[in-house]
């Protein structure tokens, strides 16, 4: 849940933000007049290491890592199945200003909203004593809690780029922490400043701050080898999992150790432990080499599939791949990666912004099959993908929105495996996810996100021979309930659903995990409604037309919560979503009269922000609403509309921004969640894009070169690729049409590899994000376009989009009725 802020021309940077960040949530300070747009940062703040032409460089991994954005800033691979970031007092790991680092773990995930994301197999390199009184006392068990042990660091001389991290820690004589990863193997250096002897502690019990381990066990083979196992209880207090590791080092350790729950052992090979504490100690003569390289690798199968993994991705000819070579090998792989979208104009500011989002956005779902091609599926059982990837860790909830067609466009080979993936979850665990964490479903969230999920995976053409088999799925799912002894939760609110077109509103029905859709009646059904809708697109291509009907039809169930009567008596609008009980009933609080901007009935969010989750039925939404004018003038106040063209560079901190959290009693648009992240194109979808233009410049002044450059939640991905789209001037506002609404682009000209040497190339000269810009005119292949939208069909084999841009808001381009993409719900005239 999430969004930030942009820095003024001349900002910029892809190595660690010094000690400060962009301005906090609420802040009266008060923002730099010149330019324009942004705000400025302390001096020596989001300072550049050479980043230059080198995209790997323009990364900058410490965006989001403040006010719960929840990125790490370690090392990864593009969708890498290892990370190596690390370990606060953070619930997600870390945080740009924790105090200490605990250690630096070998798994996380990239700005989810749950605890549990990670830091699994802590390791920490110390000097002092190992023994009776020493600094790791073996009497005394608390010596080895990372708590105790974490080491200060210092933000300055921080690198945390695409495939590479440093840090230094300030506490032990002073200990250098590099890092870098491939996508199954991973390494670390650490050089050691002070001493003759320098440590590393290997933390199986514990992880991050809420990440819990139910059982670890290790082995120490030979003079250069640790392995084992740790199986976490994981997300929301989810069902546990095990991940299997090795690390290997580069030479020989002096001498080694365990501890348990008794204290510490010398010279022990192995340690085994149920929630206690476990792990081991390396000692390493540093006299006349400084420094230490652990190669490490994990696997979700078994330790033969971490062996394989290191083996496969973490040696060449017999031998550990050397720190340089693997950090090369892991940067060229991003530089392949980011230069699939290569974009002109914006300041260096800009540049680091845009490629950090494109970072975020291509780190996830993860790699889960390893090298052998083997994976533990839904059912627990062993299965190998042969000649393609299989993905885990779905949030689909979020990623439905933005990042599933961002990935669909930019890297079509891995959509296909992502789309195998998910298809593959329903083989296995007999019904399709909601939230898929490893290799189980959490239940997080409501609604039925797979469903757009899948059917834009189908529209941008991932399932391509596979649409009967994933039409199958999706319609068990969408008109079915898995049984009760199925860990799937599905369409939990299906029986009132299809009986009375609503999910109820029931506060007392049995969830199978921590979220169950009656518990969130009202934005169940909205989300259930534009799930159907986008189902229906699906079978009416495939000739399924009784399906599609009845689909569609489903798709206007958005009506059936919308009470005419609800008032909203501070600002005067009548009509509004509201929770219905199983009778049929308005729900009703007990001591107040109902509002629409209360959380009654809708999950993170208020009737103000689900009531534009209707955008598959426009025309049916704007009558609802009293008219075009009146839909006008209540998406003006949702947005303070007149603020942001008065004060565009601050309005929107201002007027959206409460906390990343604040989900409940607004009546506003909120960027740091997903629900209403389409909602500025509602503008465009009414006829008035000038509009949409305005709210997306005062968007952008949300993401900035900062650790709080993202707020709220990254949510893997979501938020990232939703900036990427309102950079690039076009955005997939209503699932399963492959409709991609244009608007005013952020640069100059953009160009985006679709694949199999097609190219998508976006221009819009003189493009400025620190003015306000509008589309006087548009064109494609060269040709006047009129349309405020074009689809994927258009698209896919590459094309050349041109914008005139004018900074008078009353362009006429796009208003026109006829330039505007059909509903594709509308009830029939």
């Amino acid at each position: 849940m999430a969004l930030a802020f942009l820095l003024p021309s001349g900002e910029g940077g892809a190595a660690a933000p010094d000690e400060g960040s962009a301005p906090a949530r609420g802040s009266d300070r008060k923002p730099n007049p010149h330019p324009p747009f942004g705000h400025l940062l302390p001096k020596g703040e989001a300072t550049a290491s050479a980043a230059g032409d080198d995209l790997a460089a323009q990364v900058n991994t410490y965006i989001g890592t403040k006010d719960d954005g929840n990125t790490f800033p370690g090392a990864s691979a593009p969708f890498g199945m290892i990370q190596v970031s690390p370990i606060g007092t953070h619930y997600s790991g870390w945080r740009y200003d924790d105090p200490k680092i605990r250690g630096f773990g070998h798994f996380f995930l990239s700005g989810a909203g749950c605890w549990e994301q990670g830091g699994q197999v802590s390791v920490l390199p110390v000097t002092g004593k190992i023994g009776p009184g020493g600094r790791f006392d073996t009497a005394k068990v608390e010596s080895f809690d990372q708590k105790n042990y974490a080491s200060s660091y210092r933000h300055a001389g921080e690198v945390g780029q695409a495939g590479y991290y440093r840090t230094r820690l300030t506490d032990y004589g002073g200990i250098d922490a590099e890092a870098t990863a491939l996508t199954r193997a991973a390494a670390e250096r650490y050089t050691f400043f002070g001493g003759a002897q320098g440590h590393l502690l290997v933390n199986l019990g514990q992880a991050n701050e809420r990440h819990r381990v139910t059982r670890s066990a290790l082995r120490i083979v030979g003079n250069d080898t640790v392995e084992g196992e740790v199986e976490t209880l994981s997300f929301c207090g989810g069902k546990r999992y095990t991940t299997w590791f090795r690390l290997q080092f580069d030479r020989p350790f002096q001498a080694h150790g365990t501890w348990d729950k008794d204290g510490g052992e010398p010279d022990s090979r192995e340690s085994r432990a149920d929630e206690a504490p476990n792990g081991a100690w390396l000692s390493f003569d540093t006299r006349k080499s400084k420094t230490v390289t652990v190669v490490s690798a994990v696997s979700h199968v078994d330790l033969e599939g971490a062996r394989n993994n290191l083996r496969a991705e973490g040696m060449r000819g017999g031998r550990l791949l050397g720190f340089d070579r693997m950090k090369a090998q892991a940067q060229d792989a991003w530089r392949k990666e980011l230069g699939k979208v290569r974009i002109e104009g914006g300041s260096p500011g800009d540049r680091t912004v845009f490629y950090t989002a494109l970072y975020h956005a291509f780190l996830q779902p993860l790699t889960g099959s390893d090298a052998d091609g083997r994976y533990r599926g839904w059912d627990d059982a062993v299965h190998r993908a042969d000649g393609w990837t299989y993905y885990e860790f779905f949030s689909l909830w979020d990623t439905y929105r933005t990042q599933n067609q961002w990935l669909a466009m930019t890297q079509p080979q891995r959509a296909r495996d992502i789309a195998a993936s998910v298809l593959k979850i329903q083989e296995q665990g007999g019904w399709l996810p909601r939230w898929g964490y490893a290799n189980y479903e959490t239940n997080i969230m409501t609604g039925d996100p797979v469903t757009p999920f899948l059917v834009d995976l189908w529209r941008f053409g991932a399932l391509r021979g596979s649409e009967r088999q994933a039409y199958a799925a999706l319609k068990q799912n969408a008109d079915g309930l898995p049984p009760t002894e199925s860990r799937m939760g599905g369409r939990s609110g299906n029986e009132s659903y299809l009986r009375q077109g609503f999910v109820q509103y029931d506060k007392a029905f049995k969830p199978k995990g921590m979220d169950v859709d009656p518990h969130h009646g009202g934005s169940a059904t909205l989300e259930y409604a534009l799930a159907d809708c986008s189902l229906a697109q699906m079978a009416q291509s495939l000739g399924e037309t009784s399906d599609a009907k009845r689909y569609s039809e489903r798709g206007r169930n958005w009506r059936k919560l919308w009470d005419a009567d609800v008032r909203d008596e501070t600002r005067g609008f009548v009509g509004f979503p509201r929770p219905r009980t199983l009778d049929g009933r308005w729900y009703t609080p007990e001591k107040e009269a109902y509002s629409p901007a209360s959380d009654h009935g809708f999950h993170e969010g208020t009737a103000w922000q689900y009531q534009w989750l209707a955008q598959q039925d426009v025309p049916g939404l704007v009558q609802a609403m009293g008219g075009q004018t009146q839909a006008l003038k209540r998406l003006d106040a949702f947005f303070a509309y007149d603020d942001l063209l008065a004060n565009p560079a601050t309005a929107a901190r201002k007027d959206w921004v409460v906390g990343p959290y604040s989900y409940y009693n607004q009546y506003r648009y909120n960027p740091n969640n997903e629900p209403d992240l389409h909602t500025p194109w509602m503008y465009t979808l009414i006829g008035r894009p000038a509009k949409t233009a305005t709210v997306l410049r005062a968007a952008q002044t949300l993401f900035a070169n900062a650790p709080n450059g993202v707020t709220g939640n990254d949510d893997l991905g979501t938020m990232s690729a939703w900036y990427l789209f309102s950079a690039i001037g076009l955005y997939p506002a209503v699932p399963g049409t492959g409709q991609l609404l244009l608007h005013t682009p952020r640069f100059a000209r953009v160009e985006i590899d679709l694949g199999e040497g097609r190219t998508l190339r976006i221009e819009a000269p003189g493009a400025d994000g620190r003015k306000l810009q509008y589309v006087a005119a548009a064109s494609i292949e060269d040709k006047p376009y009129e349309k405020v939208w074009t689809d994927w069909a258009a698209l896919s084999g590459g094309a050349t989009i041109a914008f005139r841009l004018t900074e008078d808001a009353d362009t006429a381009w796009g208003t026109v009725p006829a330039d505007l993409p059909a509903s594709p719900c509308a009830a029939p005239r």
